[in-house]
């Protein structure tokens, strides 16, 4: 496989994890499981029937330089 045939299946890969993050979703709520969501700074559990909750504010990102090696231990 070449170098340009590898750039073309990686550049499908966001539409495709989001499709399928969106699919896991739909099936976690139609089963009657309630799923967890950062929209902005706050994460929220959505439940099946569309309540949805507060769990915790989060920080803000960390912007990093790419390329960039952190150590978190």
């Amino acid at each position: 496989m070449s170098d340009h045939e590898i750039q073309i299946l990686e550049s499908k890969f966001p539409a495709l994890s989001g499709d399928a993050f969106a699919a896991a979703r739909k099936r976690a709520l139609d089963a009657g499981l309630s799923v967890v969501e950062s929209f902005g700074n706050t994460l929220y559990r959505i439940d099946p029937d569309g309540n949805r909750q507060t769990v915790k504010t989060l920080e803000c990102p960390t912007p990093v330089v790419p390329g960039t090696k952190i150590k978190l231990w």
